[in-house]
């Protein structure tokens, strides 16, 4: 044995050993409170740093809804907007002279009916007139947009369509010729151009008034 295995265990030594256990345990509960806090405040830097992510998105979820909100407020000004304009159109066609600009065309036109239905409602032969023009011989149907585009024209040649197809269901033929027209506040050169080849008049607004587009040389109206 060496000369330390040796030494007695004396009293001395025992407190010696109760000492330093003491002094291991202090450190070892040292080591454990840093750690404990270390802990602590990371747990809490990482709450604040989620606590502050959570109200960068809560900020920007808000700024979205507000700015939807202003969206939709706007678009539905913009609805309301071309609404009236389409109504502010056939207004204007009811109490302008349009009757007469048909019948200098040769369409004694004499009643005027505004939004005529047709058709069971929901249904696919079903639709709606904006304006319809008629006598005994002849009825214009005119759909009025605020802008019409080629698909409108197309749209309009379908409904006629339907109301020729209605009106000679069970085997009874309306004599009557139908003619179409498209209305609009603003329409472009090229709409005009397509609706004319397709045999539709085109109205437009000019001013406070409405009138038809002069037809090109060589025109015929298409009958339904």
């Amino acid at each position: 044995m060496s000369e330390q295995q040796q030494t007695p265990l004396t009293f001395e030594r025992i407190l010696e050993l109760i000492r330093q256990s003491a002094l291991e345990a202090d450190r070892r509960k040292q080591e454990f409170d840093q750690r404990m806090d270390r802990m602590a405040q990371e747990a809490e830097l990482r709450k604040q740093e989620a606590d502050r992510e959570w109200r960068l998105r809560s900020q920007k979820i808000d700024r979205q809804i507000e700015e939807t909100n202003k969206q939709i407020k706007r678009t539905s000004q913009e609805v309301s907007s071309l609404g009236s304009r389409v109504g502010e159109i056939v207004e204007n066609m009811i109490g302008g002279d349009i009757d007469e600009q048909f019948r200098e065309l040769g369409y004694a036109v004499n009643r005027l009916s505004r939004n005529v239905e047709f058709g069971i409602k929901g249904t696919s032969a079903s639709g709606e007139i904006d304006l319809l023009l008629e006598n005994g011989d002849v009825a214009i149907l005119i759909e009025a947009k605020t802008r019409p585009k080629g698909d409108d024209v197309l749209g309009h040649i379908e409904r006629l369509e339907k109301f020729r197809n209605l009106v000679n269901r069970d085997g009874n033929v309306d004599k009557r010729q139908f003619i179409g027209a498209i209305a609009g506040a603003s329409v472009d050169l090229e709409v005009i151009k397509f609706a004319h080849r397709n045999g539709l008049y085109v109205i437009v607004q000019t001013g406070r008034i409405v009138e038809i587009v002069p037809t090109p040389e060589g025109f015929q109206a298409r009958k339904w």
